[in-house]
């Protein structure tokens, strides 16, 4: 898919709300200009290059060098990027916080990737957890189960045995030429999201209920599209 959209997918009307979105996480989360930032699934580096035009260091890592050379275009220069497996992340206590954010890499392992693994996703919170420093803060966000199982449409999919939701769907290129996709997202309850912090040893500080575009602090709801978690790595 990246390989096919390329910077085109910055064009959809989701990634509009980069900027209110750092605001709202830099409100919720205490960071000193110069703090190391690791973003999981940064995709085309929107979260990451933000962070970092407000003076933070970021790495940013994806699957896809595709969109990681559309990141590296408009990069701040403390803003690098790798191409990494978000499932075998190898820091240890690196980084003064950990995101995966809007469709970044967590809930993405589902599907067919799992290869029959039990829980991929379970493997992407631990890696992130054990990225950051002790004491240091874990946000990413997950789509609700609550949503999808209310609005699953003709042509897509939901597996009520693993909550692993197919939408069908086109991609488009910057060209306009469209290319037919298959998106598989593992969708959550929060008291799913608060299980696997614990067993990540994370201790969950909030999980509201967001928008792309609009996290302002709200009560987890049937309604929402997905769930904000944000979590601290225990110190002990």
């Amino acid at each position: 898919m990246a390989d096919h959209m390329g910077a085109a997918y910055l064009r959809y009307s989701f990634t509009k709300g980069t900027v209110r979105e750092i605001d709202e996480l830099l409100r919720r989360v205490p960071l000193d200009s110069g703090d190391r930032v690791l973003d999981v699934g940064c995709g085309p580096g929107r979260h990451a290059n933000e962070l970092g035009r407000r003076g933070l260091k970021v790495l940013g890592v994806d699957i896809s060098e595709s969109f990681l050379d559309v990141a590296r275009i408009d990069a701040p220069a403390w803003v690098t990027y790798e191409r990494r497996d978000a499932r075998r992340l190898r820091f240890d206590s690196a980084f003064d916080l950990v995101i995966s954010i809007c469709q970044g890499a967590f809930g993405l392992a589902g599907g067919p990737a799992a290869d029959n693994t039990l829980d991929p996703d379970r493997e992407i919170l631990e890696g992130m957890a054990r990225a950051v420093k002790p004491g240091g803060f874990v946000v990413f966000t997950a789509f609700s189960a609550y949503l999808q199982v209310q609005h699953v449409l003709d042509e897509n999919e939901f597996d009520a045995s693993t909550g692993v939701h197919r939408e069908s769907t086109e991609t488009m290129n910057a060209n306009g030429d469209a290319a037919p996709a298959d998106l598989w997202t593992t969708c959550f309850t929060p008291r799913e999201l608060r299980l696997l912090c614990e067993l990540a040893g994370l201790e969950v500080r909030s999980i509201d209920a967001v928008e792309p575009g609009s996290w302002s602090a709200a009560p987890a709801s049937i309604d929402s599209p997905e769930f904000l978690v944000v979590a601290q790595r225990r110190s002990g």
